[in-house]
């Protein structure tokens, strides 16, 4: 029964919760997060959720005993307990995107692979509304689903030296947000002006597992308007609540 518990080095567990990417196992993730997060242990020290798994660091210091401490982890994250209020209130961020030219070089390869125009491939990119199942490979890259499978493209065969954070990418059945600069082999679609990691906040990342993210295209001229606002530090994304 899930979830399953096992060792990770000498200093983390990993709980997991199905043996396959669901919405349920996610739910089961993202719930034991929480749960864990309230539940005042004093020996974690971080926790690291992922598709269908997640990671508990601890203080070897801290802990009672090994299995007294596996004990209170899988009751705190037992798979099917009601979920809390704050958990079942998900936000829901709606980023503005300029899709296309320097912004999205890669477009017109994603829609002549999926034999689309490109203004088809941003409607159904932004029709969706995509779940954040785990946070990624950079501080605040979120990894979202489900992409519309028309328009599921193979990765770059040849990887860029330099993606600008902001970057809207696809990358087989994905879709994702370059958090920060880095290399990447992901077909680029467009840019948010939106900074989705600063390291000068206090709350340096914008978007947590568990939330969804809705695309708003933007035409050239708001793109500018809203990269000025992000600049001056007063652009605030829209975010809602909803019920799950």
């Amino acid at each position: 029964m899930y979830p399953l518990i096992s060792p990770l080095g000498d200093r983390a567990v990993r709980l997991t919760f199905g043996n396959r990417l669901t919405e349920k196992a996610n739910d089961s993730v993202q719930a034991a997060y929480f749960r864990l997060n309230h539940s005042e242990l004093p020996y974690i020290s971080e926790m690291v959720p992922g598709y269908v798994t997640l990671t508990v660091y601890y203080d070897p210091l801290k802990v009672p005993a090994y299995n007294k401490m596996l004990h209170q982890l899988k009751n705190a994250a037992k798979a099917g307990q009601p979920l809390e209020n704050d958990f079942s209130q998900k936000r829901h961020l709606i980023l503005p995107v300029y899709y296309g030219g320097n912004k999205g070089p890669d477009l017109e390869e994603v829609a002549r692979w999926n034999s689309l125009e490109t203004e088809e491939v941003i409607k159904r990119h932004t029709r969706a509304t995509y779940r954040v199942y785990m946070m990624g490979f950079a501080p605040g890259f979120p990894y979202l689903g489900e992409l519309d499978e028309t328009l599921a493209t193979p990765r770059r065969k040849t990887p860029r030296k330099k993606v600008p954070s902001g970057s809207v990418g696809i990358a087989g059945p994905q879709t994702g947000v370059y958090s920060v600069d880095s290399p990447g082999g992901w077909q680029i679609i467009g840019h948010t002006p939106v900074r989705l990691f600063d390291a000068g906040k206090e709350e340096p990342v914008l978007i947590k597992a568990g939330d969804l993210i809705s695309f708003k295209s933007v035409n050239e001229q708001e793109y500018e308007d809203i990269f000025h606002e992000c600049e001056k530090g007063i652009y605030r994304p829209s975010i809602e609540s909803k019920e799950e």
